[in-house]
């Protein structure tokens, strides 16, 4: 039996491995959710709650009371048969009883996302899935800046306000998953931290379109990530780990255990997995954790805490690597003479 230690703190929740599934279909289905738990992940980050769905309950709603207040004004004068919007659940219920029966059956934490752009709403949804049983939520905010008057330090305010207003109406931990488009990321992280978020997912993988040349529509296109786009949160997990307080987890390009490895060595607490259980199923969780702990093993490190973040900007020999210099090392890598 292997004594080396998995187990990682994220969020400042325990987590038994640093292998959380990230927001994909199988975390949305409380069976599929047992599975990843069996094959050891350490917490599981629910499908998102779309800002778009809550805003389309609201209008539904909007439209019964309208109806309804056309249809019994006399009642609505005499006793005020409009309630105030706080007073509904208005968004989907569905999503509510799925962060129910998933907390019951699972013994691991449970995070839940919220996706959008604005505060509207959130605060409210927010309040009502921690009540439901999660244990943190994930803020998945992607706004694209068309307005070129809109300037950088414009859009990050609005990220940094919707943090604000989120953390301020729950007691759980809040992460905030963004995107690779910031101008300065190390300036971000302080600012959301000062906003209440405990934590910081990096990086989220936007659905980018593309124009269909028989129909000329512009359509949606996602593809699974490629084990390359991972050396990008490399990069600024291992930056950020020596420069901030927030819990750091990685996403996107984590294909094997490898990957994992050198994520937690560059300082990530956890790191999420979703394209690799798409394509090998749950249980290819396990098979990443049995490598994890042979290498740890080989390499006589006892825990994950021991060598999380013992090669981060701050403590690896070269941390000039992590900056421009390695395009230099690069380049000339593959300089040849002409023939």
């Amino acid at each position: 039996m292997s004594s080396v230690d998995l187990s990682t703190t994220y969020l400042g929740l325990e987590l038994a491995s640093p292998l959380v599934v990230s927001s994909i279909p199988p975390t949305g289905q409380v069976q599929s959710a047992r599975q990843l738990e069996e094959a050891g992940a350490g917490a599981i980050v629910l499908p998102s709650l779309f800002q778009e769905q809550i805003e389309h309950e609201e209008l539904e709603l909007a439209r019964l009371q309208d109806f309804g207040a056309e249809s019994f004004s006399e009642a609505t004068a005499a006793t005020g048969y409009m309630p105030e919007m706080q007073a509904y659940n208005t968004g989907p219920d569905g999503y509510l009883r799925l962060v129910e029966r998933t907390r019951e059956a699972l013994s691991i934490p449970l995070i839940a996302s919220l996706n959008g752009v604005s505060t509207e709403g959130w605060e409210h949804y927010a309040k009502l899935i921690e009540s439901a049983g999660a244990h943190a939520l994930e803020l998945n905010i992607l706004h694209v800046p068309t307005d070129p008057d809109l300037s950088a330090e414009a859009v990050e305010n609005l990220y940094v306000e919707q943090v604000a207003a989120v953390t301020g109406a729950v007691d759980v931990p809040v992460a905030v998953k963004v995107g690779s488009h910031l101008s300065a990321p190390a300036n971000f992280a302080r600012k959301i931290h000062a906003a209440g978020a405990k934590g910081l997912v990096l990086f989220n993988r936007s659905l980018d379109p593309d124009i269909d040349l028989e129909t000329m529509e512009v359509v949606p296109r996602l593809e699974l990530s490629r084990p390359s786009e991972m050396r990008l949160a490399l990069r600024w997990i291992a930056i950020l780990s020596a420069h901030t307080e927030l819990s750091l987890a990685a996403t996107g390009g984590t294909h094997d255990a490898q990957d994992a490895i050198k994520l937690l060595l560059a300082g990530a607490d956890a790191v999420m997995v979703a394209s690799v259980v798409l394509l090998r199923g749950p249980g290819f969780v396990s098979d990443m954790l049995g490598e994890m702990r042979t290498w740890l093993e080989e390499n006589e490190f006892a825990s994950v805490a021991q060598m999380r973040g013992s090669m981060n900007h701050e403590n690896c020999p070269n941390p000039a690597g992590f900056e421009r210099l390695n395009y230099m090392k690069a380049l000339m890598s593959y300089s040849s003479p002409l023939p």
